[in-house]
């Protein structure tokens, strides 16, 4: 049997970057890494990365998300970028969407454990949940699905004028182009990249950043979600 990765220290730019929510940080580091290990949401072999390449990378997100919005994490997975943006914006509300029960059930333990209580978790897909959820302000994403595909699951669920955060690598700028005009159907009237966390990871994160008009989605994704809060609230006066 191979012997597990041991998780490093953690780095002095996490202290920086979580601050009083540091030893949180170093919990839900430690899970990851023994039970995120154990149930397959992780490789053993991202153990000895997990502070640079997983916690932080995620955190500095929060440079380019707003105050005081609602967020949905789409596809949270093992709650990357979701759990290392509540830790460090607890002035937003944030939804770890997930369709895996493994992967529910270990987010509703970390955010239990954690005292996250503005972190809701709720296991469905992006497409099952439209119209149920409240459209909220951004939609994050991480090493979910390729940009075309993820828009379509993501911008559905944003309220008019919001925007989807998708945390990319190397191919962003290639994505994007390919991109242009799944997005432009989707109703994006604005596109861009951004590079967060200078001085903290290196290299710098990698965001696409899609900006939605009064459409999210367009108008056959603005009939369909129409039609699901419909059946909401027939289902509620029963």
């Amino acid at each position: 049997m191979t012997e597990a990765a041991e998780l490093p220290p953690a780095p002095e730019q996490a202290r920086e970057v979580f601050g009083d929510r540091f030893e949180d940080a170093v919990r839900y580091a430690e899970l990851l890494a023994e039970a995120g290990v154990q149930r397959g949401l992780i490789g053993p072999r991202e153990v000895p990365r997990l502070w640079e390449r997983h916690l932080l990378n995620c955190a500095v997100l929060s440079e380019v998300v707003p105050e005081g919005v609602t967020v949905c994490d789409v596809g949270s997975g093992a709650g990357l970028p979701g759990i290392p943006l509540a830790l460090v914006r607890e002035d937003i509300r944030i939804t770890l969407l997930e369709p895996l029960l493994r992967r529910t059930n270990f987010l509703t333990e970390v955010v239990e454990l954690l005292g996250l209580d503005h972190v809701t978790v709720v296991r469905g897909r992006a497409e099952e949940v439209m119209g149920k959820l409240p459209p909220v302000h951004v939609v994050t994403a991480r090493a979910v699905a390729p940009l075309d595909r993820l828009a379509t699951w993501g911008i559905p669920l944003l309220r008019p004028y919001g925007e989807m955060l998708a945390l990319k690598g190397d191919t962003a700028e290639e994505e994007l182009k390919s991109a242009a005009t799944a997005l432009s159907k989707l109703g994006a009237v604005e596109t861009s990249i951004a590079h967060v966390g200078e001085g903290i990871v290196d290299p710098m994160s990698t965001v696409v950043r899609v900006e939605v008009g009064e459409s999210p989605g367009g108008v056959r994704f603005a009939a369909k979600r129409a039609k699901a809060a419909r059946t909401g609230r027939a289902r509620r006066r029963r």
